[in-house]
Order: C-alpha cells, then sequence, then structure tokens
C-alpha cells in the first residue's frame, strides 16, 4: 500500500492523484513547504517503510521527514475515518487562519485508506444492538493504536509544532497515541468542552446543572472521553438511551449508508429533539456521518456543537499564541 502526501501551495482546491476536491464559494491560499511530493510505503499495520521518494529529499525515514516542513506553527493532522472528514477539517482550518486577510498556515497531513478502513470497521462493529460493552472490549486495537502512533511520530520528524487528530473514534485513544509526544498534541473533546464553558451557558431549569447531550455513535459513547472532559468542566452529561440508540441514530446512520437522505434527517432530528426534552442546554454532534445532514435553515442545528470547527478554532488559537505564524 503506498500514501502519497503532496506539499503544496493551493488555491481553492486540495490536489491529490484521484479526484479534485474544490473548497466552497471562496478561493483560499493552503500553504505548505517546501514543495515536493512524499510517497511513504506502509504495510498492513500502518508503519511505514523507510522508502521516500520527492525532490530534495534524503534517504531515511526520520531524516527525509524532518526536511520537510522548515518554518512557521506547522500543524500536523492524522487523518480519520474517511478523507471527507479529514477534508472537512482542512477547509475550517483554512478558512479560520485567512480571515481577515491573515495568512493561511503551513500543515501536513497523514491519510492512510487502511486506517480509514479499519477505523470505520471498528466503528461499525459497535452497531450490532446485543453488543454488550465486555464483548465489545475484546476488540483488537492494537494495530490502530499502532498505526495513529506512527503517524504521530512521523508528524513530529516532518517538524509539526502542533498535532491534531480530527476524528472522533480516533480518539477513543488518545491517551497512548498521545504518549510521549514531544509538542501540543489538542483533544478534540477538551477543545470541545473549554468552548462551552468559555459560553457561559445557563441551566435551562433553575437548580438544575448545566446540561450537554452528546449524539455520537456506540463506540464514541464507549470511549466515554466527551464525558470526562464535560465533567471535569462541571457539565452534566446526557447520552441517547438504548432505545433511542437503536431506533433512531443507528437507522439514520444506516439510512444515509443507502442514500435515503430524509429519512436519516428525519430520524437524526428525533434523536436531538429527545436530548432537548431532556433540557440539554447544547448538544455535542460528535460523529461526521450526522454533520452537515440538517438543512440550513433548521433550528436545531444553531443548538448543536460541531467539534471539528472546537477543533479548528482551538487550532488557530494555538499558533497566535504561538507567535509564529508565517
Amino acid at each position: 500500500m503506498s500514501l502519497t502526501y503532496q506539499f503544496q501551495t493551493l488555491a481553492g482546491s486540495v490536489t491529490s492523484p484521484g479526484p479534485r476536491y474544490l473548497c466552497k464559494t471562496r478561493l483560499c491560499q493552503v500553504q505548505a513547504t517546501p514543495p515536493s511530493s512524499v510517497i511513504l510505503n506502509a504495510d498492513e499495520s500502518g508503519k511505514f517503510s523507510q522508502k521516500l521518494h520527492g525532490s530534495n529529499l534524503a534517504s531515511g525515514m526520520h531524516e527525509s521527514a524532518a526536511s520537510l516542513v522548515s518554518k512557521g506553527a506547522t500543524v500536523g493532522i492524522i487523518g480519520g475515518v474517511s478523507v471527507d472528514a479529514t477534508l472537512k477539517f482542512l477547509r475550517k482550518l483554512v478558512e479560520l487562519s485567512s480571515e481577515d486577510g491573515g495568512n493561511s498556515i503551513p500543515f501536513v497531513v497523514c491519510s492512510d485508506p487502511w486506517l480509514n478502513k479499519e477505523l470505520l470497521s471498528y466503528d461499525r462493529s459497535y452497531f450490532v444492538s446485543s453488543t454488550s460493552k465486555a464483548e465489545s472490549l475484546k476488540l483488537d486495537s492494537s494495530a490502530i493504536v499502532q498505526s495513529l502512533r506512527n503517524k504521530r511520530v512521523f508528524l513530529e520528524n516532518s517538524g509539526a509544532r502542533c498535532i491534531v487528530m480530527p476524528c472522533n473514534v480516533s480518539h477513543s485513544w488518545y491517551e497512548q497515541v498521545s504518549e510521549g509526544c514531544s509538542v501540543p498534541f489538542l483533544n478534540m473533546a477538551e477543545c470541545v468542552a473549554k468552548e462551552l464553558k468559555d459560553d457561559k451557558l445557563k441551566p435551562l431549569e433553575a437548580g438544575s446543572p448545566r446540561r450537554i447531550g452528546v449524539l455520537a455513535t456506540n463506540a464514541t459513547l464507549e470511549a466515554g472521553f466527551y464525558n470526562e472532559k464535560l465533567q471535569n468542566e462541571g457539565f452534566e452529561v446526557l447520552v441517547p438511551d438504548r432505545a433511542t440508540m437503536e431506533h433512531t441514530l443507528i437507522p439514520a446512520i444506516e439510512a444515509l449508508s443507502r442514500k435515503d437522505m430524509e429519512g436519516a434527517c428525519n430520524l437524526l432530528r428525533i434523536a436531538l429533539q429527545v436530548l432537548f426534552v431532556r433540557a440539554a442546554n447544547s448538544v455535542i454532534i460528535a460523529s461526521h456521518d450526522m454533520q452537515d445532514l440538517l438543512p440550513s435553515d433548521d433550528p436545531l442545528p444553531k443548538k448543536c456543537i460541531d467539534p471539528m470547527n472546537a477543533l479548528a478554532q482551538s487550532t488557530i488559537k494555538w499558533i497566535k499564541s504561538s507567535g509564529d505564524n508565517t
């Protein structure tokens, strides 16, 4: 399996050997330094071999990777469950960094089709309603964790000054992946919790705590990292009950896979309304499948939080605080 990383100056599009993905409505310059194309060979575990090809790159992974980015507050990005989700995060990052005529930021992306497939398989394995938590714990995630760690190390050696992982499922192993990291490694759930804290939400019912709903797949909910980070900031966490998961949320994702957009929208709307009826101040939609599903004129999304947006905002804050956005 070969992975291709292209570091170029782009205007309005992200190019790859495959289809072209265009940014929405506006032109944004994406800068990464220096211009080159790097091809990494990876085995099924996601481990990179030493073989590299590209302009002005020395042989050997560590020596070559270190020369990829030489300046600026470079962001290293570990791709997640799909290329679409990674591109969505990149668009957010580029748009935010380019606001008010600012310079777009240099970044390095690790996107691995094998990892995409394994993360999706892991996530979907929790869809079976009869699977208990004990049975789920038997799932072997060691290869996924090792692949994520390999990519983190590669990004560090590539010159990344900050690393992000715009994927909810991948955060199930955040502690293992980030252990020993030499640069800041932002936690998406922590970014969401801090954003909500800064909003100074008031309880919807007198004398009640501030309640935040979390709408996600079973794999993300079982991992519990949103609960932990939100509770650390003083929030009460509401999650869908089993009936809501089995009769609305999981069927909504299954409807999406069948391209039944209307059915998926209706089911998602019901799942959200159930949490709001339980007096949730806001609901975190912690699933890429469900983001942007409801129409823009629907009032429900205005009460929801997109974790990728919170992560992108926190990344920009880190860049500004580093004082090195050249």
